[in-house]
């Protein structure tokens, strides 16, 4: 009887191991800041060969959105697979487990049906009190540096900068001066592993590296790059790729006329660097903007020789064919158009963002998709493609699986995106459909009758120069019906102490 338990015993370990060898394995590239200032998204100022490949392995969206413009939140709703409305966490300083104890993170998921998951870089946004979460991985976090510079005049007197201490949570002393601004840019003549990308890609590799050891055990490696996050610190050679009288300088600099107050900021982050004058200076001097252009896409092309390493890793260890690749912006980043610097907002600049898929045998190489696609989508069609149950929460899981569309990119599942962006104790929310997005604003439970509108027709005005909810009454009760589908916001969760 001993020999034959310890036969089955055999038997359901291998075949155990077996399944687990058949799984795929997923690489989540997460990158800070970046709108799809790609080549291959049609940027035709972006030098990206890197990034290019990567989107010619896969489908790529044409149409994706974040769900908040906003590094925390973007993160959590990444990670969740729910919306900010749905778990009310709209700002820093908020860190889920203390509302939601329970809540179970896609990393945590994976790991539960036997992968192994681990993060290096920024993946959970980690700064202005909010922290990581243990729970959602196998090893500690390789974690690395957000505000980081190699040139000492960047900091001034070489103390920590106000950026520099938010990023570390850097507790200071009750009754402490205010901290320096550190530089909105530098680019010393240095290797690349002077800055946290490269330090991270190389990590990264060598984590690829050891789950080659073990094929046995399929592996979640979520990879977070910083760049192009401010400070746009990066070698002098990403710098020198550009000519600055070439770059394109924002096409309006103004409000969209009609503009909810609510919509519009000024300032903001960007206030924390010099030489950036603060408000009430607006626009910027060109000489300003013109270095702040050139320090975003130089920093872009810094990022885009870290993919390119990973992603090379990859093919030479021979991990490519069985492993799912999502290459994806948390937010994207307004460089100027409007007035408005940064993210932050509801409009277009700030919630575009770049999504690829590469799913072997699913999808197909050289693909794109004109299909409206959220962050909040990823969880499911993850765990879809990687033949895991449909996730269940205890948090509601908001997304969509794209699979349908990963492997007919004619395909549609949804015919809008919804995000939100809170401002003044009002809350915008958002529907981006193929051509309009209108926004509605106002506190979460108030009457629909209170809210403010904004209407955007893309197919008309790109640059969303005019809001023309006040003329288009038809469009807006259309789109304030599909709005109507979702449930009311959540009211924002209060910080912890």
């Amino acid at each position: 009887m001993k020999h034959l338990l310890f036969f089955f015993f055999l038997l359901s370990s291998s075949f155990a191991a077996s399944a687990a060898a058949s799984r795929p394995n997923v690489l989540l590239i997460l990158v800070d800041d970046l709108k799809p200032a790609i080549r291959a998204y049609g940027d035709r100022t972006a030098i990206t060969p890197n990034l290019d490949r990567l989107v010619s392995r896969g489908l790529r969206f044409d149409a994706a959105y974040c769900n908040q413009a906003v590094c925390a939140s973007s993160r959590f709703t990444l990670l969740l697979g729910a919306r900010s409305t749905t778990t009310g966490i709209y700002q820093f300083g908020r860190n889920f487990r203390d509302t939601y104890p329970d809540a179970v993170t896609l990393p945590q998921f994976f790991m539960r049906h036997g992968y192994r998951a681990e993060a290096m870089g920024k993946v959970f946004h980690v700064g202005h009190g909010t922290y990581d979460d243990p729970g959602s991985w196998s090893l500690p976090v390789h974690k690395d540096l957000v505000i980081e510079y190699a040139d000492p005049a960047s900091t001034r007197d070489g103390s920590p900068t106000n950026e520099q201490a938010l990023f570390t949570n850097l507790r200071r002393p009750p009754g402490s001066g205010p901290l320096p601004r550190g530089a909105a840019w530098e680019s010393p003549d240095v290797p690349d592993d002077t800055y946290a990308d490269a330090r991270v890609a190389t990590h990264t590799i060598g984590r690829l590296r050891a789950a080659k050891e073990k094929p046995a055990e399929p592996f979640f490696l979520a990879v977070g790059f910083v760049r192009p996050h401010l400070p746009f610190s990066a070698p002098k050679k990403y710098w020198d790729l550009y000519d600055p009288a070439k770059l394109p300088m924002p096409q309006r600099e103004t409000a969209p006329e009609g503009v909810v107050p609510a919509a519009m900021k000024r300032g903001g982050e960007i206030d924390a660097f010099f030489p950036v004058p603060k408000p009430p200076v607006h626009p910027y001097p060109d000489d300003i903007k013109r270095k702040l252009i050139h320090g975003y896409y130089a920093s872009v092309s810094y990022l885009d020789t870290q993919v390119g390493r990973v992603m090379a890793a990859l093919d030479e260890l021979q991990l490519a064919d069985n492993t799912i690749v999502v290459l994806w912006g948390d937010h994207g980043w307004h460089l100027g158009d409007l007035g408005i610097w940064t993210k932050h907002t509801n409009f277009e600049q700030a919630n575009r963002i770049p999504l690829v898929v590469i799913a072997p045998g699913v999808t197909r190489p050289g693909t794109s998709t004109g299909q409206l696609a959220e962050t909040v989508d990823l969880f499911p069609t993850l765990a879809e493609l990687a033949g895991l149950p449909k996730p269940a929460g205890p948090l509601p899981i908001d997304g969509t699986s794209l699979v349908p569309v990963l492997k007919n990119p004619g395909v549609r599942v949804r015919d809008h995106a919804y995000h939100c962006f809170p401002r003044g104790g009002e809350l915008g929310r958002a529907i981006r459909t193929e051509r309009y997005r209108l926004v509605e604003w106002k506190k979460p439970g108030a009457p629909a009758a209170t809210a403010k509108l904004e209407l955007y027709d893309y197919a008309t005005d790109k640059i969303e120069s005019r809001n023309i909810a006040a003329e288009q009454p038809e469009v807006v009760a259309k789109l304030r019906a599909l709005l109507a589908t979702h449930p009311e916001a959540k009211p924002a969760v209060a910080p912890k102490g």
